[in-house]
């Protein structure tokens, strides 16, 4: 399946064998771990029963950037709503999932168990998702949580007809290197004078939603340095 789990700063080892366990109950074996403050996997190894082979291969790295670099969609699950962010059921994740299989690699990212993603944290993702929760107790464990998006993914990567062929989709790296060549440029022609703010971003969004492939986004890249380079 082409879905990766991500998980922020994880402090619990007991939480990292049960996601292990959960991706092991639906098949899914692609997930990345971003600056652990646990390594405990000895402990961790106790709760993931049936599926410490997991264990032994996670993707450990320190950023966020590394973890999503080469996926086309990357979606955080956080309960905020953020202007220009879709904000999507856990069904709805997976079925898009689903779609963009062809096209590409879906990032399905977890914050730690304290504070959940920060804010630049989740400007980093595409689109975010949360489980409707009950409001007296809102918040999940993090491997329940982990479970029900892997339970979705499942049942929707095994319903239905295949979809049909998509072009290979940009990665996240590919728009994040769109997004600094128009911010560069928009800086030498005097559009950001002062900070910042959500102009680029704003900028940007149709692009991320309108799913631009790979060869959509290097062309977006390459007009932007050349149109860049020319004389004032």
């Amino acid at each position: 399946m082409s879905v990766r789990l991500v998980f922020l700063r994880p402090r619990n080892p007991e939480n990292l064998g049960a996601v292990a366990r959960a991706m092991k109950n639906f098949g899914l074996s692609d997930w990345a771990i971003v600056d652990p403050r646990t390594l405990d996997f000895a402990t961790a190894r106790r709760v993931a029963v049936h599926s410490e082979e997991l264990l032994d291969r996670p993707r450990v790295v320190a950023t966020l950037d590394e973890a999503v670099a080469d996926c086309a969609w990357v979606v955080g699950t956080s309960s905020r709503k953020v202007r220009g962010k879709r904000r999507l059921l856990p069904e709805e994740v997976a079925r898009e999932a689903a779609e963009r299989a062809p096209a590409g690699l879906t990032a399905i990212v977890f914050g730690d168990e304290r504070s959940g993603l920060t804010n630049e944290e989740i400007d980093r993702c595409h689109d975010l998702s949360a489980i409707p929760s009950l409001g007296e107790q809102p918040s999940l464990n993090l491997a329940q949580a982990a479970l029900v998006y892997c339970y979705e993914v499942r049942a929707r990567a095994t319903s239905g007809r295949p979809p049909a062929p998509l072009p290979v989709a940009a990665t996240d790296g590919e728009l994040e290197r769109l997004t600094a060549s128009l911010r560069d440029l928009l800086r030498d022609g005097g559009f950001l004078a002062g900070p910042e703010r959500h102009a680029v971003k704003d900028l940007v969004a149709p692009l991320r939603r309108a799913r631009l492939s790979g060869k959509e986004a290097r062309l977006w890249i390459a007009a932007l340095k050349k149109v860049g380079r020319r004389p004032a």
